[in-house]
């Protein structure tokens, strides 16, 4: 049996798009327990972090949201907004992640969105390539 990855405060704190400083409040508040790594660092167990991304995703309300299928939502803020003729190009900051999505220059009126506004993007897709470092 393979023993469970080890994440440094510093990588956990990048992993979930959080400082360095909110990981250590987790771990004094009890979410995320410590141990010393094999190098006498701290470290925190990658499934236990795995269930706190996960559980900290789920609790992300989005008031503005009915109900909807996708279960791949990235709540952050526009950083672009690019119309050109019939077209948008939106950009989204969700944490550490870019989301940009290209939608009718209609839809972007009809939503109101500019830089600096609230929005979430919802990604249901049949095709999701993932890769491990």
């Amino acid at each position: 049996m393979t023993q469970n990855r080890r994440y440094r405060i510093s990588e956990a704190a990048e992993l979930l798009g959080v400082s360095d400083d909110t990981v250590r409040r987790w771990i004094e508040a009890g979410r995320l327990t410590v141990a010393k790594d094999g190098s006498g660092r701290q470290s925190v167990d990658g499934t236990e972090l795995a269930t706190l991304a996960r559980d900290g995703a789920l609790s992300i309300v989005d008031a503005r949201s009915g109900t909807v299928s996708a279960r791949n939502r990235f709540p952050g803020i526009v950083t672009r907004v690019e119309v050109d003729g019939l077209v948008a190009v939106v950009e989204i900051q969700s944490g550490g992640h870019r989301v940009v999505s290209l939608l009718t220059a209609e839809a972007v009126d009809e939503l109101g969105l500019q830089p600096g506004d609230r929005a979430t993007a919802v990604i249901k897709a049949t095709n999701v390539i993932v890769e491990s470092r």
